[in-house]
Parts: structure tokens; sequence; C-alpha cells
């Protein structure tokens, strides 16, 4: 069974010594054998990590390997090359400290950093002076951080907007993934994703429109959220009503009343009665009421939005 491998690019070239100049080199066709290959391992590294590019498919009568940051042989950029009868390994230009070459060509990189992105190059050189080479693609991703939500408004006032959601994440090259409720986000007359869904939008906010909100980034690595985002809506006040609903009541007795409107942040309170305004607060007692006693008038106010309401309860004590 074929073992998958990197993506690779291979060909046989003629050399007069191990090492020489490329441009020494006369490229010629391979038979039609097993060629030389690749297979990185892991297949998604992660910076930090160690990754081995492992060869397999040797051809028999190899005196060494050498290998090369880069599509093409190139001297200049030789990481390190293995004698096998000397069992010798001498590094090149390009060697960073942190590869290794074992016997059977195969290339550690250890602590794998964002910058070893790119081509690498294997030339395998038999007795008869003949090298194959196999290139092989390494892409190292970064370990992802937790992104976090930002917003043009944490505080919107119901009915207004847009509100916009930001996904800030110090990772590039992720995608994103929206959550309202924890359930992702489509595209809707009140909801708009940006193209690259880093942003979302949200028109007419309302106060049911709370959240929690949370956004998702993704690499072929791994995902992770961001904390819970939730809007502080502001609305109201809705039309105030006054408590007990009674109409009726016996001269002489002690009349509480309450007024309450749905609002945030809470509503202010006031009231008028019998045409005298009364201390400001959502309660009001009325002691000893009489036939004089018509009516009271409750005022809110949201200090906020600036909207107000009224309500008037009129009663008829016998």
């Amino acid at each position: 069974m074929e073992h998958p491998s990197a993506p690779a690019h291979r060909g046989r070239v003629r050399w007069q010594g191990f090492l020489l100049a490329v441009s020494l080199l006369t490229f010629w066709s391979p038979p039609t054998t097993a060629q030389l290959a690749l297979e990185l391992m892991p297949a998604i590294p992660i910076k930090g990590k160690d990754v081995l590019f492992f060869v397999y498919n040797q051809t028999e009568n190899l005196i060494g390997y050498a290998w090369f940051k880069g599509p093409i042989v190139n001297i200049s950029r030789r990481i390190a090359s293995y004698r096998i009868d000397t069992k010798r390994n001498t590094t090149g230009p390009a060697y960073s400290g942190r590869e290794i070459i074992y016997p059977n060509g195969s290339l550690l990189f250890q602590n794998v950093t964002l910058e070893d992105t790119g081509y690498y190059t294997l030339q395998a050189l038999n007795i008869d002076l003949q090298a194959e080479l196999v290139t092989g693609q390494l892409r190292v991703y970064p370990e992802l951080l937790k992104p976090t939500i930002t917003s043009n408004s944490s505080d919107p006032v119901e009915h207004k907007g847009p509100v916009v959601f930001t996904c800030e994440s110090e990772i590039q090259d992720v995608t994103y993934l929206w959550l309202i409720n924890s359930q992702s986000v489509q595209n809707s007359t009140r909801l708009e994703l940006s193209k690259d869904s880093r942003t979302l939008m949200l028109f007419s906010v309302t106060r049911s429109d709370r959240g929690p909100y949370e956004c998702e980034i993704r690499n072929p690595v791994s995902a992770i959220r961001s904390d819970p985002f939730y809007l502080n809506v502001l609305y109201g006040p809705e039309a105030p009503t006054i408590s007990p609903s009674g109409t009726h009541y016996r001269s002489g007795a002690n009349l509480n009343l309450s007024c309450h409107a749905a609002s945030n942040p809470p509503a202010q309170y006031s009231w008028l009665i019998n045409g005298r305004p009364e201390q400001s607060t959502q309660e009001v007692t009325i002691p000893n009421i009489t036939p004089n006693n018509s009516g009271s008038t409750c005022f809110v106010h949201n200090s906020v939005t600036r909207l107000n309401g009224t309500v008037v309860r009129t009663i008829t004590v016998s």
C-alpha cells in the first residue's frame, strides 16, 4: 500500500561529485520504479512542536543525503548533509541549529516556527553519482489564542442601531464563526456577517437581543471560542400601570398605590395626588382617604432613553 506523501517535485541528476554546484548537474528521466517520497509527521505541524520529514522509497547503494531550504538545489540554501559511510553530518548556510538528519535521510525540525513554513528539497546521491530529488512543503500553524469581542455599543437603545460586533484575534489566517445563545449565526433580515465573517452587524436591536454573543476562530490545528459578550439593551419606559386595580374604597381607609413600568435602566417615578405633587417614589400611601380623594397620577421617566409615560387612576370613596 502506498504511503501518503507531502507535495513533491522529483527528478534525477548526474553529478561529478557530491554536493557540487547546481550548474554542473545534468538532468535525466528516472526509470519507472518507486520514487523517493516524503511524508510529513504530523501532517499539520503546530508552532513550537517537532516535525519530521519522513523519507521512504530510498534506492539501494546510496552514499549520502543533503537537505535544502527551497524548491531547488542551491548550495547557499543547504541545511545539512549526511554521508552514510562515515556517518558524518555536515551543516550548511541554512542550518538553524534545530534540524537533524537521520541515517535514512529523514529530517527532524525541532521547535518549529512560523518562519519555517516553505518548501524543502531532499537530494539523495548513489554510488554512481546519480542524485534523486524530492521536494516537500511544510506549513506551520500557530496555536490559537482566545479571541475577544468588541462592539461599537454595548449599551444600545432599543430599536436603534446597528450594533456592530468584531471578533478580535491576534492570530491571522483563521476562519470565524459567530454564535448567539449558542446557535450559529446566518445572514438574515436583522443579522449581517462581513465577507470574512469577522464582524457581525445587528439591525434594530430589541431587548431580547441581550445575548450571549460568542465568536470562534479556527485553523486546521484547533478551534477556540471567546468569552460570552452581553448587550445591555436600553428601553422604556413602557406604559405604566398602577396597582391595586380597584377603584372603590371606604372613607377613612389607607390607600397604598404602586406604579410600575418596564424600563432599563429602571424608571424614575413621581406622583400627583389630588392635584398636588408627592414624593418621587415607586409606591405612595394616602392615609385616611375621603371623598375628596378623586384620583392619582403616576409619571415615569427614563433618564437615558429620555422617554416618559403617564397613568391616571380615578377612585370612588364612599
